[in-house]
């Protein structure tokens, strides 16, 4: 009875201890837990990060051993909230508490609140409040005792771990310039996570978050111990304003808009090796545009979109995979500036050089290296890490080249822009395949294609172009030549092949090429200055190095060439080559010399099989004189062989033309290698040319007009190096001068006298002119030159006319003087001995020269004359014989003038020479008598050392 007693008394006392227990657990659990940690949260949060915290309610369920913490916010020292959350509710599992394991069933957190701020020196703002509170609590810097690397992690489980609506306010103050980014909403879920190995399952997690309309989305399986996880990424509309704000330290352009996508698989593992690798990548970025600077107004690249697939990366094997990159509508601007300073490399120059004064400052920016921090790390003995590319892909692209550096600004546009390219790798010895086609926004289609091969370099390219408008090329022509391009298209076919295995580069282009319509003009004027239809050159053989270029056929068909000589006297191609800089003239003569050697090793060579000209045109007008001449010289057909600047070769040219409508024009002869001392000797013979056409020319140094004529020349040239030998022979038939011209610079001369002289019984005047001189003297001119002696020839003809007429008629040996004058015997008309042959002679010039006149002036000497005549008339008046001693008397009293004779014997004497020289003229060689005239005659005649009387000839003309 008694122990039935004790027993329930200790049954009652179990349970009433029980019941304590338990009123006790829930009042701890309910009540005091709560309380606890209503004042130790803010507490803590205050000692360890000095961050003022509130807590609006905190409920606690031992039974359940879940606790519950409602809108929590927390103040950093600004008094600016640093985290929060709505409700955060943990619940324990008690089943895995009794195996020893600290398991939660569920951990949620509603609408937490975290503001992370990545300060200047690039620490973050919990970092900094941690360290803050840390020396205030201990008067020192505060240190987080490391965990021991042995240490195992506790056993951990998380069944299932929520957070909903989350905010991520982040803040970054490294740039200048606040900016912040709100990330909201954030989700996480994570479930069955354990800290310890487990064979046959891991978690799963599933993280979602929002920043504006750019999200994030990660979500895979994830293992603690060891650490293991695989799964996806996807980052998906990142704006140009994020990517701009995170890429600015490294990225030297201004992104104005694109949207980025991402997506990615992983795989990573942590053991004694960090494994890392990603696969089934790909990467888009939508309606990019981007600006070298902030400064541009516009973007300069644009694209529709820009995908890249199929990216993988291996971090053990140091390998990176890359599928195919293809690019939608790609729009790319270029502009260099005055200086040569092209935008893109300008800015990209101006972002290296601020990098480095930053990094000499100290910065300690990401990516930059601080001079202070010691030797560089050694460089790794792994493996080298290697790259693949599958491919590019371009399509509907374009090009704008702005060229501001030349006078005249030049743009540039390639259009409808596609390429093609094969696979590469790291190891870059395996060729490349491309294909390029555009075309040009003025006209004309370009289309590249062969394959590359970066190292060694290597280059083989089939390269053709159409209809390529060369007027948009205009202002880099003008950079060598004062040229407007008024229209003409290329086209071009061959195949380039570069090899830079070795210094210097080598290669070689052959193909073809032709230039169609090409017009070209002086800026300045809108006559047509070069023109064609058609100029072909096949083959074409270009050697780089050395340089080398040789062409099988230049086929020029239709050229025309005006070529005008301006009233100031130069000619319009005198304006092609720009004047000269006199910047290498301060330079020594010794820099010079030795440049001049440079230049003559490498020495560009040149061939040119065969030049053919078909229908060719020269018009050439000279305003220099008055009137204005013109002429043309058209149906210019023949070819140029064999041209080179390499000895011995020796070119030959055949050319037949037409001059004026109706002179033919033949030009042949051999050319030397050009820039050398090798002779060429060429040859032009011209006929018919109407000498009308000429009078301008003729008439400023005859001071006549030409009224009639033609002209033809036979013309023999020599020249050596710059020297030139030149032989003319020039024929004028039947010219026939017209008004006079006042000219200042008409010889002083009478014209028509010296033409008679020069003019043959056929009316034609035939002289050779040789021309020596050196073609590098400025002041040397073969035309003037050749006019220059004519002329004189014809002012010497008229001043000197039996000079000239002894020069170019056949006088048996006599001179010019001796045919200007005849011998008489004293005080007769009979002629002294060969006089008649003389005479005989000058009649005949007379004959081949009808246009000439000669005057005949009888004279006589008074003493020569008056002696033999004075004796006559004593002998004949005296019977007997006159003696020695009378005549001596009467020849003193004569010349001492104390005796004379009747005045018209000597008059008589002289008349009758004249018309005894007449009569022969006359009677025996036929000169007609209407060019004979007799002259009121001289009473003052010259007398020859033989004692001849000299009767002498004047020349003129009708």
């Amino acid at each position: 009875m008694a122990q039935s007693r004790q027993r329930s008394h200790l049954l009652r006392n179990l349970v009433i201890g029980l019941l304590v227990v338990i009123l006790l657990y829930s009042l701890a659990g309910f009540l005091l837990l709560p309380w606890w940690l209503k004042q130790t949260l803010p507490e803590q949060l205050q000692q360890q990060m000095g961050w003022q915290a509130d807590l609006a309610e905190v409920s606690s369920n031992p039974f359940a051993l879940s606790v519950e913490v409602l809108n929590l916010s927390a103040q950093d020292g600004d008094n600016a909230k640093v985290v929060g959350f709505e409700r955060l509710y943990i619940n324990l599992s008690f089943f895995e508490l009794v195996r020893g394991v600290i398991g939660f069933e569920a951990i949620e957190l509603d609408e937490p609140f975290i503001r992370l701020d990545l300060l200047e020196d690039y620490s973050v703002n919990f970092a900094r409040d941690f360290q803050a509170a840390g020396a205030r609590e201990n008067n020192r810097a505060a240190e987080q005792p490391g965990p021991e690397k042995d240490q195992p992690l506790p056993s951990l489980y998380f069944e299932q771990f929520i957070v909903r609506g989350g905010e991520l306010l982040f803040r970054d103050f490294t740039q200048p310039g606040m900016t912040e980014f709100r990330v909201t909403p954030l989700d996480l879920s994570l479930t069955d996570l354990a800290t310890w190995q487990r064979d046959d399952r891991s978690s799963d997690y599933h993280l979602q978050a929002a920043l504006g309309e750019q999200t994030l989305e990660w979500q895979g399986d994830l293992s603690v111990t060891p650490l293991y996880s695989s799964g996806s990424l996807a980052i998906t509309g990142v704006d140009h304003k994020t990517l701009g704000h995170f890429l600015a330290p490294y990225l030297p352009y201004d992104l104005r808009s694109g949207k980025l996508t991402l997506r990615s698989d992983y795989e990573l593992q942590s053991g004694e090796v960090l494994y890392l690798s990603t696969h089934g990548g790909h990467l888009s970025v939508e309606n990019l545009a981007v600006a070298p600077n902030t400064q541009s107004g516009q973007p300069r690249l644009t694209t529709a979109n820009i995908v890249i697939d199929d990216i993988g990366f291996d971090l053990n094997a140091r390998e990176a995979s890359v599928g195919q990159i293809t690019l939608e509508q790609p729009d790319v601007a270029l502009a260099r500036n005055k200086a040569g300073e092209i935008d893109w490399v300008a800015a990209l120059a101006a972002f290296n050089a601020t990098s480095e004064s930053n990094d000499n400052n100290g910065s300690g920016q990401p990516g930059t290296q601080n001079p202070g921090a010691g030797a560089a790390e050694p460089v790794s003995d792994g493996p080298s890490f290697r790259w693949s590319l599958e491919g590019i892909s371009v399509y509907g692209g374009r090009v704008l080249w702005q060229d501001q550096q030349p006078d005249s600004p030049a743009d540039i546009a390639l259009q409808q822009l596609s390429l093609s390219m094969g696979g590469i790798s790291s190891d870059m010895e395996d060729p490349l395949s491309y294909q390029l086609q555009a075309a040009l926004e003025t006209g004309g289609s370009l289309s590249v294609n062969g394959q590359l091969t970066p190292q060694p370099f290597t280059l083989e390219a089939a390269v053709s172009g159409s209809d390529i408008v060369l007027a948009a090329f205009e202002p880099y022509l003008q950079e060598s030549a004062n040229l407007a391009v008024a229209g003409g298209t290329l086209g071009l076919d061959g195949n380039l092949d570069l090899d830079g295995q070795q210094e210097p580069l080598t290669g070689t282009f052959s193909g073809t090429a032709e230039i169609a319509g090409l017009s070209l003009q002086l800026p300045d004027s809108n006559e047509p200055l070069v023109s064609w239809k058609t100029l072909r050159l096949a083959p074409i053989e270009y050697n780089v190095h050395p340089a080398r270029l040789e062409i099988g056929t230049v086929n020029l068909a239709q050229p025309v060439v005006n070529l005008v000589r301006n009233s100031n006297g130069a000619h319009n191609v005198e304006q092609i080559v720009p004047a000269p800089a006199d910047a290498d003239a301060s330079r020594a003569p010794e820099s010079r010399a030795s440049e001049q050697d440079a230049e003559d090793q490498s020495r560009f060579i040149f061939r040119i099989a065969q030049l053919t000209i078909e229908e060719g045109v020269l018009d050439y007008t000279d305003r220099a004189v008055d009137p204005a001449f013109t002429t043309s010289l058209d149906q210019l057909n023949g070819t140029v062989t064999g041209l080179s600047n390499v000895p011995p070769q020796q070119g030959k040219v055949a050319l037949t033309g037409r001059v004026g409508g109706g002179a033919s024009v033949e030009f042949d002869g051999t050319i030397g290698a050009l820039g050398s001392e090798q002779t060429s000797n060429l040859k032009l013979t011209m006929k018919d040319l109407s000498l009308p056409a000429l009078s301008p020319y003729i008439g400023r140094y005859l001071g006549y007009g030409v009224d009639s004529g033609k002209l033809a020349l036979d013309l023999d040239y020599e020249i050596t190096g710059s020297q030139l030998e030149a032989s003319n022979h020039i024929v004028m038939d039947r010219l026939g001068l017209g008004q006079s011209i006042a000219s200042e610079q008409a010889v002083n001369a009478p014209v028509k006298l010296g033409l008679a002289l020069l003019r043959d019984s056929k009316g034609t005047i035939e002289v050779n002119l040789p021309v020596s001189g050196n073609l590098d003297n400025p002041d040397f001119s073969v035309g003037q030159v050749v006019m220059g002696a004519f002329v004189n020839l014809l002012a010497k003809a008229a001043t000197s006319p039996f000079s000239v007429l002894g020069s170019i008629a056949d006088l048996a040996g006599l001179s010019g003087e001796e045919l200007g004058q005849m011998r008489f015997e004293p005080g007769s008309t009979r002629l002294a001995p060969g006089e008649a042959e003389k005479l005989a002679t000058l009649a005949k010039a007379l004959l081949d020269r009808p246009d000439l006149l000669l005057n005949i002036r009888g004279s006589v000497s008074p003493k020569a004359d008056g002696l033999v005549l004075l004796r006559e008339q004593l002998a004949a008046s005296q019977a007997e014989k006159l003696t020695e001693e009378s005549w001596q008397k009467a020849r003193e009293a004569y010349l001492a003038g104390e005796r004379t004779l009747a005045p018209e014997v000597l008059n008589n004497l002289a008349s009758a020479r004249a018309s005894a020289l007449q009569e022969i003229l006359r009677d025996t060689h036929g000169v007609p008598a209407s060019q004979l005239f007799m002259l009121d005659p001289s009473r003052n005649a010259e007398v020859s050392e033989d004692g001849k009387v000299i009767v002498g000839f004047t020349l003129d003309a009708r």
